[in-house]
């Protein structure tokens, strides 16, 4: 275990300026995660970027310091990362419950939940970070960033890493515009017959998929691939048969992938999530039982370094039950003057339970997770299929019968419930990221988890606005009016279809027990390959793989070796070598953030003209050149990119180390 640096007390940490800052770079990541999550249903963790950009400004002011710019990159990736509850909460304007997002009230759930996420992650960083061996890769990348940053040289390393990300953002963008212009194609696909039934093939030429795959690393890409071969070469082809796929082909086999072979593949996620919680109770028991000794030595007068200061365990308890009171509150204007008004106290009280129990047992799986694999791998999808199912199930009991206008409320009141816990589920996937690196350089935990709350109502605040303007723009796939350039929202369809066929008794139970057992042989693999000291085969990677689209899924493997490489190359060039990982890291942040951010401005652009097609400058005659265009560029810009930024790498890491050991 890594051992903390001793902060002082004469540094600056939690200031006004660093706040401010946070919260501008809020705006920035957070719209991005909201495209990207929508348009392929993955986040990325904004944590190293946040911390680049930070260093990069509070340089040219008086008394910075590594652990002020720890607060910054806090807040930052903490509002990043809450804007993946929009794993859930598109599912009520899907169902026609919502014709749109209420400010106030979207606001409401994702600061509560998130407040309440921070309140659970606290004792969770001492039975998961302080306590145990999990390798945090974003977190100690992030600390690793930021004390090279504050050494002798580091102001060379954050020119370089600031001009990494604005390299590949501007290229990135670039690509994305082109696509919008139609001058090259942003994806090809196709239909294969397999007897009487057949299977897909997609691929999104996406940059920010490349960078996910990179951020993600080779062992979940391989996962994921393996997922994607189970699917589209096994299940699919098998269940497709007969299914009507004489008639039209492409539309038949997507059905089938949609309707069945995406529950198989949420059958392999909830089982890897249930084996998760398994694996982490122990750790979760330990750590609240640390945070309660502590608290009380300090009551007692005995000195607590200021590196294992949290907020009192006390506070966190009632803050806790304090939060409870609004969760009840919103729950009850939820169902207020619908057909579930008069009958809703049962559901209401269960719900409450539901959340105080659930929240925490999600909290564990989510930081357990994000320790073992990174944030970027997010483990949310998995923890959410159960959350959804569990709170139907529990909802549906408690009920009893219902006719059809209530099934249909029921089932949005299911959803909303499950957005609170996910509010949960998101900032503990994030927050024990950012506590590992604040024990790396020495911040006190107390004053980041009170930045960790400040993260989280900037990003409640500018979340609603950008999911509106994705929703009045583009629509969501399976929401009334959606076009035919609607956002996937693929988690938020899934957990949908499982709320429905809960509510609806119309769940088919046999596929998600299939699901279930390929997630079991996953583990067991997983486990095997883990005693044996080889590679690993994480199973809710190989889940997602299962249910996610070809056209997300078949590309991160590609970028995920493509990262591989650059790292085997960094590593036998010799000298600098994390300064040169580093730099690809921030190359692949700077894809996912270009075209994030150009998918967010050409947003804008089509909600003032009406036109999705407003950039066009060519016909659809062109389309076949277009395909073969978008292949050719999207592979030379890739290599161009990577090409480009080790030379950069490179020659800023001889002047780094240059600077950092000065010859005598």
């Amino acid at each position: 275990m890594a051992t903390a640096p001793t902060a002082t007390a004469s540094l600056r940490e939690l200031t006004f300026r660093g706040t401010i800052l946070g919260g501008i770079i809020t705006l920035v990541f957070t719209a991005a995660n909201v495209y990207l999550g929508l348009k392929v249903g993955l986040t990325f963790a904004t944590a190293i970027p946040a911390a680049v950009i930070s260093m990069s400004i509070l340089r040219y002011f008086a008394d910075h310091s590594v652990v002020e710019n720890n607060i910054v990159q806090t807040i930052a990736s903490a509002a990043g990362t809450l804007s993946a509850i929009i794993f859930v909460i598109p599912g009520l304007v899907m169902i026609g419950w919502w014709t749109g997002f209420p400010y106030w009230i979207t606001v409401a759930v994702c600061a509560i939940g998130g407040v309440l996420g921070v309140m659970y992650s606290i004792p969770l960083r001492r039975a998961l970070v302080t306590g145990s061996d999990l390798p945090y890769p974003e977190g100690v990348a992030a600390a690793e960033v930021l004390k090279v940053g504050d050494a002798a040289g580091g102001a060379a390393e954050n020119k370089a890493g600031l001009r990494t990300i604005v390299i590949g953002s501007v290229a990135s963008a670039g690509f994305a515009l082109l696509a919008k212009l139609k001058v090259l194609s942003d994806s090809i696909s196709a239909t294969i017959k397999i007897g009487a039934g057949g299977t897909l093939f997609s691929a999104g030429l996406s940059m920010s998929l490349i960078g996910i795959g990179h951020l993600v690393g080779v062992t979940v890409g391989v996962a994921m691939l393996v997922g994607l071969v189970i699917s589209y070469a096994v299940l699919l082809p098998i269940e497709s048969q007969n299914q009507g796929v004489g008639e039209d082909l492409s539309d038949a086999v997507s059905a089938v992938f949609a309707n069945d072979v995406r529950l198989i593949g949420a059958g392999a996620i909830a089982i890897a999530a249930i084996w998760t919680l398994i694996k982490v109770i122990g750790p979760i028991v330990r750590g609240i039982r640390a945070a309660l000794v502590s608290s009380r030595s300090r009551r007692e007068g005995v000195t607590v370094d200021i590196t294992e200061r949290d907020i009192p365990i006390n506070i966190v308890g009632g803050s806790i039950l304090v939060l409870l009171i609004p969760i009840g509150l919103l729950l009850w204007d939820f169902v207020r003057g619908t057909v579930l008004q008069g009958n809703a106290t049962g559901i209401i009280a269960v719900s409450i339970v539901f959340v105080f129990v659930i929240g925490l047992a999600v909290a564990s799986v989510c930081g357990y997770m994000a320790g073992l694999i990174g944030s970027s791998n997010s483990p949310i999808s998995g923890v959410g299929i159960l959350v959804v199912l569990i709170a139907a199930l529990l909802i549906k009991l408690t009920f009893g019968t219902a006719d059809a206008s209530q099934t249909d409320a029921l089932i949005a009141y299911t959803l909303f419930t499950a957005a609170v816990v996910f509010g949960v589920a998101t900032i503990s996937n994030d927050n024990l990221q950012d506590l590992k690196t604040g024990q790396l350089v020495g911040a006190t935990p107390w004053k980041q988890q009170v930045a960790l709350v400040i993260g989280v109502l900037f990003g409640s605040a500018v979340i609603p606005p950008i999911l509106g303007l994705m929703y009045d723009v583009f629509g969501f796939v399976g929401a009334p009016g959606a076009t035919e350039d609607a956002l996937a929202a693929p988690q938020a369809g899934l957990l949908t279809t499982l709320a429905k066929g809960v509510l609806g008794a119309d769940l088919n139970w046999g596929l998600i027990g299939i699901g279930a057992l390929i997630g079991a042989a996953a583990i067991v693999i997983d486990e095997l390959l883990g005693r044996a000291g080889r590679f690993r085969l994480p199973p809710l990677a190989v889940g997602m793989g299962m249910y996610l689209p070809m056209s997300v899924t078949l590309i991160i493997p590609i970028g995920a070796f493509i990262g591989h490489y650059y790292n085997r190359w960094a590593e036998r060039s010799g000298g600098a070598v994390e300064h040169k990982k580093r730099m690809g890291v921030l190359l692949a942040t700077g894809l996912i953030v270009g075209e994030a951010l150009f998918g967010v401005v050409f947003a804008g652009i089509v909600a003032l003209t009406g036109d999705d097609s407003v950039l066009a400058i060519v016909g659809d005659g062109f389309e076949v050149w277009a395909k073969i265009l978008g292949v050719i560029v999207f592979a030379a810009t890739v290599a161009f990119l990577y090409s480009r930024i080790s030379k950069l790498a490179a020659a800023s890491g001889t002047v780094t180390t240059t600077d950092e050991n000065p010859k005598i």
